[in-house]
């Protein structure tokens, strides 16, 4: 089973949780433009396949703004890319409320497994701290005054969204 992603923090995660090195491969794979993360990692995954023909996992994680109905969602990634963090903490207005949403799926040409998990919180005012990847200086989880950037990678992997969904699949993929 290969887990495909450019990524290498989000490698770095998966072995974190896991307790274990994962095979990696990077491949450069069209997108579909949705906010569902959901959407995007089963395309992701089918592609992935099609190309690779062995078992594979794919993730994506979304940022969910509810004053924004959702925007950005899965198209998270293209916001940071494009515009500044501080930017983006400026589209929000007086509500910062958010949630976060990581989905993995697994797919080996038959079968196909899906997970989410969830953390709910809140856009920062700005952007803060050094630590973690892409907008983990802007969310700040529920029941913290920190954002992810600012929270110690034990912490971050420890209880969150990405963490979440790896154990759930953990078990699905041992149900086998």
């Amino acid at each position: 089973m290969i887990l495909v992603t450019g990524n290498k923090n989000k490698v770095k995660e998966f072995e974190f949780i896991l307790g274990t090195h994962i095979k990696n491969i990077d491949l450069q794979i069209e997108e579909i433009q949705s906010i569902d993360v959901e959407e995007v990692a089963k395309n992701k995954a089918k592609d992935a396949y099609n190309i690779l023909k062995e078992p594979v996992i794919v993730e994506d994680t979304g940022l969910y703004f509810e004053e924004l109905n959702g925007l950005p969602g899965a198209l998270i990634k293209f916001f940071v890319k494009n515009i500044s963090l501080e930017k983006i903490c400026s589209l929000v207005g007086e509500n910062r409320k958010a949630k976060t949403v990581s989905c993995i799926v697994f797919f080996d040409g038959k079968k196909e497994l899906v997970v989410k998990g969830e953390t709910i919180g809140e856009v920062a005012l700005k952007p803060k701290g050094n630590n973690g990847f892409g907008w983990d200086p802007i969310f700040i989880p529920e029941g913290y005054d920190k954002t992810f950037a600012e929270l110690t990678l034990e912490e971050k992997q420890s209880k969150f969204m990405r963490q979440e969904a790896i154990m759930k699949m953990k078990e699905k993929l041992n149900n086998c």
